[in-house]
């Protein structure tokens, strides 16, 4: 489950570079294949969400959306159990000791971006209920690291 929640994540921060790159104009083509259960589960999470764009694959139910100008998005497993929801941040949302642990282990790299992960705990409580994902950029390479809810650092991808 773990590995899923950290595919989603990375997923999010790739989906939100494309929404951003295409001035958010996307199809919803998806929509149709959203579970029941899903769409009113989300219609009752987030009732001013506007804007709502589905992706269903087989690892999960994904609603990209606005709210209160904001673009989220949030996950759901192909069963329909919410996930949780993802956002952009800047980077001084995280915990100064994570920068600090940053500007430490990655000297060079520039962040780039950040996005938070709020986790359901009910579906998994082995889970951070916050995790920040930052992207990192140097002119030769782009990682991804993971702060945890405690502070902690760890490396999650390289990207280039």
């Amino acid at each position: 489950m773990k590995k899923v929640i950290l595919t989603i994540a990375t997923a999010a921060l790739f989906s939100v570079n494309v929404f951003a790159a295409d001035g958010g104009k996307k199809g919803n083509e998806a929509s149709a294949n959203v579970s029941y259960n899903v769409v009113q589960e989300f219609t009752a999470d987030f009732a001013d969400a506007q804007n709502v764009t589905w992706t269903v694959n087989k690892n999960c139910q994904k609603a990209e959306f606005i709210e209160n100008g904001v673009h989220r998005t949030a996950f759901y497993s192909p069963t329909g159990d919410y996930l949780g929801v993802t956002q952009i941040v800047s980077y001084d949302a995280i915990p100064a000791k994570s920068q600090k642990l940053i500007a430490e282990a990655y000297k060079g790299y520039t962040p780039a971006n950040v996005i938070v992960y709020q986790a359901n705990e009910a579906v998994n409580d082995d889970i951070d209920p916050t995790s920040y994902f930052v992207d990192l950029k140097s002119n030769a390479h782009e990682v991804l690291v993971r702060v945890t809810s405690s502070g902690n650092l760890d490396f999650f991808r390289q990207v280039k």
